[in-house]
């Protein structure tokens, strides 16, 4: 019996023993999900303050981890002392147990040193407005650790300009699916002048259960490189350095996604520094799995369907304006089926109405008839788009007594040996001249028959008749120059018929 009850005992206190590990365990693993507020001791003051490791004066607890960032006053810089009672795990390079402080407000600005051993570290300063420390403990060995004061000293750079004037108080609340965040709010809503130093803060609230992305649409630091004169800065879940999330303040700046809902952005510039500036679009977020008013940007990223083909890039990557155009032309389809439709019809079909009933006006209206009057014939117009412009008239007298056909036929042997002998035409008459001067011209004609026929050979003279009977035959000559006009050689008829046509209409005009 008492064998039993001593092994019920045995249990019941092992059970006992194996829950309070349990509770221990449960409760360590609670302490490290959640973030602790301070990490040791925690002062801020704008004169200075002090931080230490946890539990100090006693040992520091093993697995731990904390983080220090000062930040100083614009103008200013830090200095960082450690009291003498210190003592960190010593080891080589300081691998295991150590502090680690850099010169700025990141985890990758430039180291200034690691230290751990008995021995407290030198005095450090900064060269700007940050500094950043570190503790790490590992697993073992603790020791009692370290505390260490701060507090602000002039910065020498700017040592000729003087004390820095009371900024002004300049803050800004934004919130929403999407808006945008620039650096020209500042004198639009009167927070300062052109000329004024500023350190303004954006506090940007997203929707429940929503976290933010900011991308920079512009973005230019008039001194960069010179983060003590002119930096943008963006912080995670509030506006404490702790939470620091990047600052730019070169020439190029990248965008930031957030880990939380609230967002600040933070703009720093000197007097020197105000043509500085910068303008960003922040967008509102949840995580997949999407919900249905949301479109999801293939980035780990629902948007609010509202911003799609908005003419903004909302997304990491451009998906939420790819294919709008044809986004647009279904819109532009939707809208004229409904008001903008029916108010384009019925203007098409006034318009359309209007030119019916003008058409019709403009038939039955009477028209004025325009008979084109012929102009009188021209016969030197004819002449000249037919004719050579210059004809010379050559008259023939006929000697025969009768007009039959011997008569005719001597008259045309007569015409040729007149051509063979290069008769001379008579330049008082010209081609297409009145009956006029062709009666003229005959009478010139008949004072010369003699000398023209006693150049020819001698043929029988028949006798003359009366004037009426006489036949003419009329010889036109080209004329290419008013030389040439006193005499004419006559070269060649082509067709006689044609020649006497002529002298016969010639010869009926001279008999009236």
């Amino acid at each position: 019996l008492m064998h039993i009850s001593l092994s019920v005992v045995a249990s019941l206190i092992i059970l006992h023993l194996s829950g309070a590990t349990k509770k221990g365990t449960e409760k360590q693993t609670t302490s490290e999900g959640q973030k602790p507020v301070q990490c040791g001791t925690w002062t801020k003051y704008a004169e200075g303050g002090i931080f230490t490791s946890p539990n100090y004066p006693n040992k520091y607890p093993p697995d731990r981890e904390c983080v220090y960032i000062i930040e100083a006053a614009p103008r200013q810089c830090i200095e960082l002392h450690f009291d003498e009672k210190y003592s960190i795990e010593p080891s080589w390079e300081c691998k295991f147990d150590h502090i680690e402080v850099r010169d700025g407000p990141f985890g990758f600005s430039p180291i200034i040193g690691r230290f751990c051993g008995q021995q407290n570290p030198p005095m450090i300063k900064s060269s700007g407005r940050f500094l950043w420390i570190k503790f790490f403990a590992d697993g073992e060995l603790e020791s009692i650790g370290f505390s260490a004061r701060y507090n602000f000293t002039p910065d020498p750079d700017f040592k000729d300009l003087g004390v820095l004037k009371p900024l002004p108080v300049c803050e800004f609340e934004m919130g929403g699916s999407e808006g945008i965040v620039e650096s020209v709010q500042i004198v639009k809503e009167g927070k300062a002048s052109e000329t004024e130093a500023v350190d303004c803060k954006w506090y940007i609230r997203a929707p429940p259960r929503s976290k933010i992305y900011l991308r920079f649409l512009d973005y230019e630091m008039q001194n960069s490189n010179e983060c003590k004169r002119n930096f943008v800065a963006v912080y995670d879940g509030s506006s404490s350095v702790e939470d620091l999330k990047a600052k730019f303040c070169s020439t190029v700046a990248n965008d930031v996604m957030l880990r939380t809902g609230l967002g600040v952005i933070r703009m720093w510039a000197d007097e020197g520094s105000r043509s500085s500036r910068f303008q960003m679009l922040f967008t509102s977020f949840q995580e997949p799995p999407c919900e249905a008013n949301t479109f999801f940007c293939h980035s780990n990223m629902c948007i609010n369907n509202t911003l799609v083909c908005n003419g903004l890039q909302n997304c990491v990557y451009p998906w939420d304006e790819n294919h709008c155009k044809e986004k647009r032309k279904a819109n532009l389809l939707d809208q004229l089926t409904n008001t903008s439709g029916t108010i384009i019809g019925v203007t098409s079909c006034i318009v359309i109405i209007l030119i019916v009933i003008s058409v019709i006006v403009q038939i039955k209206q009477p028209r004025k008839k325009f008979v084109q009057r012929k102009t009188d014939f021209d016969q030197t117009v004819f002449q000249e788009v037919f004719e050579p412009p210059h004809y010379e008239l050559c008259t023939l007298r006929g000697t025969g007594p009768t007009a039959d056909l011997a008569d005719v036929a001597d008259d045309f042997e007569n015409y040729h040996k007149l051509r063979r002998s290069s008769s001379k035409c008579i330049h008082d008459h010209h081609c297409g001249s009145q009956v006029s001067s062709i009666k003229g011209s005959r009478s010139n004609l008949s004072t010369r028959d003699a000398s023209v026929l006693t150049e020819i050979q001698p043929q029988p003279v028949k006798p003359l008749i009366q004037p009426m009977n006489r036949r003419n035959i009329l010889v036109m000559k080209h004329s290419y120059s008013q030389d040439a006009a006193d005499a004419c050689e006559i070269d060649e008829i082509e067709e006689v018929p044609t020649t006497s046509h002529r002298l016969s209409r010639h010869d009926k005009a001279v008999q009236r």
